[in-house]
């Protein structure tokens, strides 16, 4: 962990990615609720940050989860200015796929630029701003014959359809970013992140796909398609660390078996957060 670290002047905004959730309860109030950002909200907000998780839709289209991230930061954010921190993905188990979050984030501030909510920076934590060669692998191997049956499924149980199409290589480059620009007055972080998939890893067969299409990934997104915000913006290229790692879900059983073996642990997802939060502060925000 950090020994210390500066305290950003605003609040951040947690934002979660497709299929995600701020805390998902399965029993009521019966059980604990499971949180997204598994433990990293408790320690930002121990180290005296003013954390917001937003809520929105699980798999709602672009433009639908922008308006409510919108929303959201609007009813909690109290009329102050804010720094959102967006990971790029929740999970998909429907198509095998991962979708944006960030990108919900980038839609909002440029094409709805909402009067009421002021946000100074955006991070973007692992976000395919280019799309993904698996997204555009998976559509080619479902085929358009069976993507509306696949809809029609997910609908019936109240998951909007929308964003699942918006994560192709095409789609990316020649309509969202073309039409997304950045705002001048809003400064664009980013990081991305790395691994080599052991064998019984479930991101072993998209990230070889990614590789031989993008080059290094973590699973599901490419470095290349990570990077956002220019030279300075890009702050850096996590090694050894899955999609999943960045949201502290999957650490906690592979460390465990990695100690048993003699290994030593190569990321702390609590630490990163708290790197993030003091990258911020020390950026001015």
């Amino acid at each position: 962990m950090l020994n210390a670290i500066e305290t950003p002047k605003y609040p951040i905004v947690l934002a979660h990615g497709l299929m995600g959730f701020d805390e998902l309860r399965l029993a009521g109030k019966y059980l604990p609720g499971i949180q997204y950002w598994r433990g990293i909200t408790e320690a930002l907000r121990a180290n005296g940050i003013e954390v917001i998780t937003a809520h929105v839709p699980a798999a709602g289209s672009l433009e639908i989860r922008a308006a409510q991230l919108s929303e959201n930061i609007l009813e909690k954010a109290g009329g102050k200015s804010v720094n959102i921190v967006a990971h790029s993905m929740g999970y998909d188990t429907s198509i095998s796929s991962r979708l944006e979050t960030g990108l919900d984030s980038r839609y909002m501030l440029s094409q709805m630029k909402p009067p009421n909510v002021k946000v100074l920076s955006l991070t973007t934590i692992a976000t395919p701003h280019r799309g993904s060669s698996f997204a555009d692998y998976m559509f080619e191997r479902l085929g358009p014959s069976r993507l509306p049956g696949i809809y029609r499924a997910l609908k019936a149980v109240g998951i909007e359809t929308g964003a699942f199409s918006q994560l192709t290589r095409r789609y990316m480059q020649e309509d969202f970013n073309p039409r997304t620009p950045d705002r001048d007055d809003v400064r664009y972080f980013s990081y991305g992140a790395t691994v080599e998939p052991a064998l019984w890893s479930a991101f072993r067969q998209s990230h070889r796909i990614i590789m031989r299409e993008e080059g290094p990934n973590d699973g599901l997104v490419s470095v290349t398609s990570s990077r956002w915000g220019g030279e300075s913006g890009y702050k850096g290229t996590l090694v050894g660390v899955s999609h999943l790692d960045m949201i502290n879900w999957t650490n906690r059983l592979r460390w465990l078996v990695w100690e048993l073996t003699g290994h030593k642990r190569n990321f702390n997802a609590i630490a990163f957060y708290l790197g993030v939060a003091d990258m911020l502060a020390e950026e001015g925000y």
